[in-house]
């Protein structure tokens, strides 16, 4: 047998395979528990949100399922046949969306110093086809996208337009879809709207300090959303943030 070339793992990776291992040898049979994701982390002596991007691996792999308020439920010992297939090294969201914040902060600062009347108004145009396709029920990702990628547009750098576009479409992975299940919603979408909302008020007022604030605060708390406690219900919507919804289109039409 030839010699193979050994690849690094990222992190969440070999957290995965340490548990996929575990419940395969019966050691956490079908039907019961995981540990708590507080107590996985202790023991492996790693950070909740590497645990977290494991355990959405072994999800989205059909050998666990995380049940609200109930924890995360042994399903299987092998993966499903029907499982979506994980690249050998594919980045865990946390790990985008950090890339994401040390380059988007200083292109929206960027933007500040560059960006004109009629390009501000493109953003402000991104942000209306986001809260409209909320209004809709519909997950506004093409109002997301449209937005980071006008930012990135202002720097007049082709390739760091490349990046931000392949950072951001890193959405479309197994992980980052499956993640979205359990913490995007109604209610996140509003706080995200609301976030870029400020980072063009700082980029229209010419501000680049506060811009690069904005958009790294935006991503902050992306992060943060998805790292907060399992969420109680995966599609919340409350009357106050479709009102909050139907206030930013009206606003944003202006």
């Amino acid at each position: 047998m030839p010699i193979q070339a050994i690849e690094p793992k990222r992190l969440y990776r070999q957290i995965a395979d340490q548990l996929r291992e575990m419940i395969r040898s019966g050691e956490y049979v079908v039907g019961t528990r995981l540990p708590a994701e507080r107590d996985l982390a202790t023991q492996l002596g790693v950070s909740r949100p590497s645990v977290r991007e494991a355990v959405i691996a072994l999800e989205v792999e059909g050998l666990v399922e995380v049940r609200t308020g109930s924890g995360i439920h042994v399903l299987a010992r092998e993966p499903a046949a029907s499982a979506r297939e994980l690249a050998p090294n594919a980045f865990g969201p946390f790990e985008i969306i950090r890339a994401r914040q040390l380059v988007e902060g200083e292109l929206a600062a960027l933007a500040a110093q560059r960006m004109g009347r009629e390009q501000v108004a493109g953003l402000r145009e991104a942000l209306a086809v986001f809260a409209e396709d909320m209004a809709r029920g519909e997950v506004p990702v093409r109002g997301d996208r449209l937005f980071h990628l006008r930012i990135a547009e202002g720097a007049d750098n082709g390739p760091l337009i490349r990046v931000v576009t392949d950072l951001f479409d890193e959405r479309n992975n197994a992980l980052f879809e499956q993640l979205g299940q359990h913490f995007e919603h109604h209610d996140s979408w509003c706080l995200a709207l609301a976030e870029h909302q400020a980072v063009v008020e700082a980029i229209a007022s010419g501000d680049a300090g506060a811009a690069r604030e904005a958009m790294r605060a935006h991503l902050q708390h992306s992060h943060d959303r998805f790292a907060e406690g399992w969420p109680l219900s995966r599609k919340l919507q409350t009357d106050a943030s479709r009102s909050a919804t139907t206030s930013a289109v009206s606003t944003l039409a202006l």
